[in-house]
């Protein structure tokens, strides 16, 4: 019998019957379309899970020995009580002189800088080079501004000394050197993207349950009490943790020099005063375009001499006198000249609020101004970028910044430690440790949202290249263990092929 014969045709239904539709006559369905977050909530997971685990430690690290750096300034004060402070008396003698007791004191060595009194109870420093300490740093020697007596001197970094000094370099380089920078700027990497996925995930998971974000969940248990915790601390120190990251990454190797050149592309620099004297600008008021021919031919004096007045030019005394009728306070920093064509520089070293920076650069023979530049005058950003430092530092709020800063520590020891306990919690039954979120998160993404995360990825890889570094380590890691488990997951079956 024929096909016609064997059925009516597809377009005429048997009689009697309702019509019916056929496979080919069915309307397709459209295409379900996956919103952004549905395809990138597995990938956010994953990243999110192997940064945890593998970055997690440096992370760790970085939180313990910042929350040991915070108690930094009442530390100092109390070990260096008998060098910072003196007994109040009634007139101080000349800065001159008390440079001159220093470098009897310590005979090696130049002289970079000096800190008159910051206080009436204060000591004078007097900063020197010294071939004996690591390199970057130096040696302090601290004398009574009112006897002209020293008392003592200690190893210094910068502001810092001995005990600060040694817990900062703990928190930058665990002591290893040029190779230990690279932890602090890998956990400093990988902190903003572990916070801001955290968060993703976090806002997601309750925005489809409709629960508050700032609250754990107190009927949850096992593990799904433990990242309700989990979560809940990482979003109240969130926004801290992102300025911890920023603010650090700013002065690490690699992130740091892209920084700087962004800063400098669109004029973020810290400007400075002017020095060279040779360049005319601080012309005589006189006539003299040059500002230097008023020396008269005198020769300046040069090393050690140049703080005394009358050898050669106005000495210290001079220039810090010139300093304080232009208006700078204390602290300031009084830093001689490189050389003959160069000017003194003075400038304010206030670094808690209200910051002061003010600063000016003095004629070694006059005791004029050459150049002067005021805090006021810096660029926006130069001065947020000075005040997101100053606060990771704990120095910009003082005491209250010091807590703010413990507090962001031990939150951030505390999600971490729950992170670990939540990896543990997911191990399947027997195993040492837990399992990773299932591959295929790039595989199943939209060319749209591929082409997304292709192209956040390449701009923070270039901003912060440690941590492109390490992602193509995750994923080459990554890559080597999923063949591990198909070549486990296909030997038996091809196994018993063989048989």
């Amino acid at each position: 019998m024929s096909t016609s014969e064997q059925a009516p045709a597809a377009d005429t239904p048997p009689t009697g019957t309702a019509p019916e539709a056929t496979p080919d006559h069915r309307p397709t369905p459209a295409p379900t379309r996956r919103g952004w977050w549905t395809q990138l909530r597995p990938l956010a997971l994953r990243l999110h899970f192997y940064a945890g685990v593998l970055i997690g430690p440096f992370i760790l690290v970085a939180a313990v020995t910042g929350l040991l750096y915070t108690i930094t300034p009442q530390l100092e004060n109390l070990v260096y009580r008998d060098e910072l402070t003196v007994p109040v008396g009634t007139t101080q003698v000349p800065l001159s002189e008390q440079v001159t007791a220093a470098r009897a004191a310590h005979p090696d060595g130049d002289i970079l800088s000096v800190t008159p009194p910051v206080a009436d109870d204060s000591s004078t420093r007097v900063v020197f080079s010294d071939a004996t300490v690591p390199a970057d740093y130096a040696m302090t020697v601290f004398v009574d501004p009112y006897t002209g007596q020293t008392l003592g001197q200690v190893q210094s970094f910068g502001q810092w000394l001995g005990v600060r000094a040694w817990l900062d370099e703990l928190h930058r380089t665990l002591h290893l050197g040029a190779v230990g920078r690279f932890y602090s700027e890998i956990a400093a990497s990988w902190l903003w993207v572990v916070v801001l996925g955290g968060l993703a995930l976090w806002i997601g998971r309750r925005r489809s349950r409709r629960r508050t974000l700032l609250v754990p969940d107190g009927t949850l248990t096992g593990r799904a009490k433990t990242r309700s915790w989990h979560a809940v601390t990482g979003t109240w120190v969130a926004i801290g943790l992102l300025a911890l990251a920023a603010s650090g990454l700013t002065w690490s190797k690699y992130a740091g020099e892209r920084i700087g050149d962004v800063r400098s592309a669109l004029d973020w620099r810290t400007p400075s005063v002017s020095t060279d004297l040779a360049a005319g600008i601080g012309a005589d008021p006189a006539g003299n375009p040059d500002g230097h021919d008023h020396h008269g031919g005198m020769t300046m004096a040069t090393g050690d001499t140049v703080f005394l007045a009358g050898a050669g030019g106005v000495g210290i005394d001079g220039v810090y006198a010139a300093a304080t009728a232009q208006g700078l306070q204390a602290p300031l920093d009084i830093t001689p000249p490189a050389d003959t064509n160069a000017a003194w520089t003075v400038s304010e070293n206030k670094r808690s609020a209200p910051t002061r920076y003010d600063a000016i650069s003095v004629d070694p023979m006059t005791g004029q101004v050459v150049d002067r530049v005021d805090f006021a005058d810096w660029p926006f950003m130069a001065k947020m970028t000075d005040w997101v430092i100053g606060a990771h530092m704990g120095i910009l709020f003082g005491i209250v910044n010091q807590l703010l800063l413990a507090a962001l520590a031990v939150g951030l020891l505390t999600v971490m430690i729950l992170g670990y306990r939540m990896w543990w919690q997911r191990r399947p039954t027997g195993a040492a440790v837990g399992r990773a979120y299932p591959r295929g998160a790039l595989r199943r993404l939209s060319p749209g949202a591929l082409l997304l995360v292709g192209g956040v990825t390449a701009v923070s890889t270039w901003f912060v290249p440690l941590l492109g570094i390490s992602l193509a380590v995750f994923l080459a890691v990554d890559v080597v263990l999923g063949a591990r488990q198909r070549a486990s997951t296909t030997a038996p079956v091809n196994a018993g092929r063989e048989r």
